[in-house]
């Protein structure tokens, strides 16, 4: 049985300085993020003790908060533009945690859930963390969300078999799309990122992220 954090401010700096820092996330921005934004307010209370370890952690419906290195790592790759002008989209909102992370970092995010139950405990807990520049929405993400297109980066906090093709028609110049790739229960993480006309594709690291429901992720029944 876990006790009860006594300290969640503690327990953050503590995440930070052992589970980031001492490893190999260095954007500074990334960290005074993972620092600023209370990953303990996005979890149920029951898992309020085991909040800051790292690791990922049950939120209802099958999905997951994704273990705090692993929402550094991916936040860090998307490298996004140091004006804080940037407009980002992120697909699988989730708990809303990597959301607010990304609200640190960007001017705007939009963020895609398809559980609408999820979507709206998310909405409450950045509105009572009075973080207003996350607009979440109900879709299937795998078609990402061209009006407001093209983004600085793109983020997919869910595995798909292959690349939606949709997401990299959205992305900026220069800008990467960040996603699970691979079988259920084991992917690599994929950078993609657009050159003109081109796209790059780098491997970055192994991962196992819930599946990405719809016709670009997994099919419900698979």
């Amino acid at each position: 049985m876990f006790e009860k954090t006594p300290d969640p401010e503690q327990a953050r700096a503590d995440m930070v300085a052992h589970q980031l820092a001492s490893r190999d996330i260095t954007d500074p921005r990334v960290l005074k993020a993972m620092g600023d934004i209370p990953r303990h307010r996005f979890v149920s209370d029951d898992l309020l003790s085991a909040a800051y370890q790292d690791r990922p952690l049950a939120i209802g419906f099958g999905q997951t908060i994704s273990q705090p290195y692993i929402v550094a790592y991916m936040t860090q790759a998307l490298a996004l533009p140091t004006d804080e002008q940037s407009v980002v989209l992120e697909i699988g909102t989730g708990s809303g945690y990597q959301a607010a992370i990304l609200s640190q970092l960007a001017a705007k995010v939009y963020t895609i859930e398809r559980v609408p139950e999820l979507a709206e405990r998310a909405r409450k807990i950045l509105h009572s963390l009075e973080i207003f520049n996350v607009e979440v929405l109900v879709s299937d993400g795998g078609y990402g969300c061209p009006d407001h297109s093209p983004y600085d980066g793109i983020l997919v906090t869910a595995a798909a078999p292959h690349v939606p093709p949709p997401l990299t028609v959205q992305l900026k110049n220069n800008a990467r799309l960040i996603v699970p790739v691979g079988a259920k229960g084991y992917q690599d993480l994929v950078c993609i990122q657009r050159q003109g006309d081109r796209l790059r594709e780098s491997r970055l690291a192994p991962v196992a992220f819930v599946p990405l429901r719809g016709e670009h992720g997994w099919q419900t029944d698979d």
